[in-house]
């Protein structure tokens, strides 16, 4: 284990990070196409960085949530299932890595040409992590960028600076700064950073914090992956196992504190099932979580700022005739320990115009919006934005299909909760407002890779003569045959 330094060291200014890029480039090109050997050494040493200082990780995140954050969850979800993600990644290099074939055309592909696509490292790649889950979401879109054989640029949340101190120890201790560079800082670092002319560019976070990121990284035409977030719903169909979904949701919604770019946003259900998920829900709660603000397994909310937005949320929606049912016991500001652990708030009659059907809520809050037909429910998740996961509760083979069609997300989960993104086979990314671009497994592997298209002509060939000058006089009646007889089949 080793100890976290006393004080960052931000490599903030503009000078300096782009001092850190130069460096990183250089030593690119002179790896050329990197080894395997180089791309599996990179990924034992991130895998044995987690490993060997598992405990101080959950130590750092624990002491960024006041105290409140459940090991179980960082050891679960930040830990573990990232080494997995990482041995996954390693031990699959030599197939990804593979020249694929491709067919050349007609005339070059009997003369013996051959075509094929080489993945290459694109170079140095930034990466923006957010607070709410972030060692995890660091190493795991860094799983993809070294797998890839790229060096990485990461940019820490100010949220989480103890995690971020011992990050940056770490990260000296098991790479060179010109493979992997660890940067902490505030807004105006963020900001510096992401006008960085990265050779690509990742970055989770809010939608609208991705926009300016967007923004920032066009200026240079750096290629983006952007994991954002979005209002994922839950949408409860008349087949639907009430008791499993009521387990998910106890599990989803209070898992991490509900502060997951994943976790389900509002309930979209019919109206004579309500009352009986609601009380199915308090029951699990119970069951899961007798003690909600003296549990240790139970995840606070990270400040006093996002506390504050949260409740705020509950008290406009009651005020404008919500109904609003409180699931588990309630710990207000503690000055000691700083752990906002929160009850699940169960809201009921929701309008549109409140703010919680309006923003991502990142928290545990959850509206149930009631609807007459799945048709129905289908067109108000429509009216909004392309959600990072829809999730689906049913046994109806054709509804289920009909969910799937109609809707649009980054991605779909059947009769549970954020598995499709627990798959390493699985593309994790979103759609529209929620994101663009994927990372996990070989989807990871080739966003950070510059798919490159090679065509390779046998020696001696002669020229096509519809390329080569001087042109047969018959030509152009050989490309008006081409045309005509395109045209006579289009008409059939």
């Amino acid at each position: 284990m080793t100890n976290t330094p006393d004080k960052a060291d931000h490599l903030s200014d503009s000078e300096t990070l782009l001092a850190i890029l130069e460096k990183q480039r250089k030593a690119h090109f002179n790896d050329g196409s990197v080894s395997l050997e180089k791309r599996r050494d990179r990924l034992n040493r991130l895998i044995a960085l987690t490993c060997e200082n598992a405990d101080a990780i959950a130590d750092a995140i624990s002491e960024d949530y006041g105290g409140a954050r459940s090991r179980h969850t960082t050891l679960a979800t930040e830990v573990v299932a990232k080494i997995h993600g990482m041995e996954y990644a390693r031990d699959r290099l030599e197939e990804w890595t593979k020249p694929e074939s491709r067919e050349s055309n007609e005339l070059p592909r009997k003369a013996g040409a051959t075509s094929f696509v080489l993945y290459q490292p694109k170079g140095v790649v930034g990466l923006i992590s957010p607070w709410n889950m972030p060692f995890g979401l660091t190493v795991s879109p860094l799983t993809s960028v070294l797998a890839a054989g790229n060096r990485a640029m990461i940019k820490l949340s100010e949220f989480t600076p103890v995690l971020g101190l011992l990050l940056q120890r770490l990260v000296r201790d098991y790479f060179a700064e010109d493979e992997i560079a660890v940067i902490l800082g505030g807004p105006d670092v963020g900001r510096t950073f992401a006008q960085l002319p990265f050779d690509h560019l990742i970055f989770t976070g809010s939608t609208k914090v991705g926009r300016q990121v967007m923004e920032a990284a066009a200026r240079n035409l750096v290629p983006v992956t952007l994991e954002l977030g979005g209002k994922s719903p839950v949408i409860v169909g008349a087949t639907a196992d009430l008791d499993s979904v009521a387990q998910r949701l106890a599990y989803g919604k209070l898992l991490n504190g509900g502060q997951l770019c994943l976790a389900p946003d509002y309930v979209l259900m019919r109206r004579e099932d309500e009352q009986a998920l609601i009380d199915k829900l308090a029951a699990r709660v119970e069951a899961m979580f007798p003690k909600l603000r003296e549990n240790a397994d139970v995840t606070g909310i990270i400040s006093k700022q996002h506390f504050d937005r949260l409740t705020g949320y509950v008290d406009e929606a009651r005020s404008k005739g919500a109904k609003v049912t409180a699931i588990g016991d309630h710990q207000h500001v503690d000055g000691v320990t700083k752990s906002y652990r929160m009850p699940i708030y169960v809201v009921q009659n929701v309008t549109s115009d409140m703010q919680l059907m309006q923003e991502e809520i990142f928290g545990p809050v959850l509206p149930i919006v009631t609807y007459e037909s799945i048709a129905d429910g289908l067109s108000f998740i429509r009216r909004g934005t392309k959600p990072l996961a829809i999730y689906y509760f049913g046994n109806d083979a054709a509804e289920e299909q009909m969910v799937c069609d109609h809707t649009e997300s980054g991605g779909f989960t059947v009769n549970d909760l954020y598995q499709h993104y627990l798959q390493e086979d699985l593309p994790f990314g979103g759609v529209g407002s929620s994101g663009m671009g994927a990372y996990h497994g070989r989807d990871g592997f080739v966003e950070m890779s510059h798919a490159r298209a090679v065509f390779r002509q046998v020696p001696g060939v002669m020229p096509s003569p519809t390329l080569s000058a001087p042109f047969a006089p018959n030509i152009m009646e050989l490309f008006q045959k081409e045309i005509t007889s395109r045209k006579t089949a289009g008409n059939h």
